[in-house]
């Protein structure tokens, strides 16, 4: 499997809502002209292909220079536990390694926080920080 990376190319709406869908995020499956407004108005977009296949997707949204916030990182089913997740987040903390803080939202569940924890993320909840958010339903 021969991934290949690429940052700020995709804009197929179709590969896009497919990927979204198979990992069964479909709040934003559910506004697919809001989701593709959301990937152009981002920071940074890099995806992952087989072949011509969009196969996962990180996006960034924030200033890029004192603050990044990772809104989205997602593979596809088939392709997860391949290092693809690892890949995409690696090319950010790269590209943003003089950024203080970089931050994310995520469900709570064992994997989940592994990942991000290997990537040297720290939970809120084991700090001297504290995270709010205000979700609108």
């Amino acid at each position: 499997m021969a991934i290949q990376y690429l940052e700020n190319s995709c804009n197929d709406q179709e590969q896009i809502t497919a990927l979204y869908d198979n990992v069964k995020w479909t709040a934003y499956t559910d506004d697919v002209p809001n989701l593709m407004q959301a990937i152009a108005h981002s920071l940074s977009v890099i995806t992952a292909w087989d072949n011509n296949h969009l196969v996962g997707l990180i996006r960034v949204v924030g200033d890029g220079y004192t603050i990044i916030y990772i809104q989205d990182i997602l593979v596809n089913e088939a392709y997860q536990n391949q290092g693809v997740g690892s890949a995409l987040m690696q090319r950010v903390l790269d590209k943003y390694r003089d950024v203080r803080q970089k931050v994310l939202l995520t469900i709570d569940e064992p994997g989940v926080r592994a990942f991000y924890e290997k990537h040297g993320f720290k939970s809120c909840d084991k700090g001297s920080l504290v995270a709010f958010a205000k979700l609108h339903a």
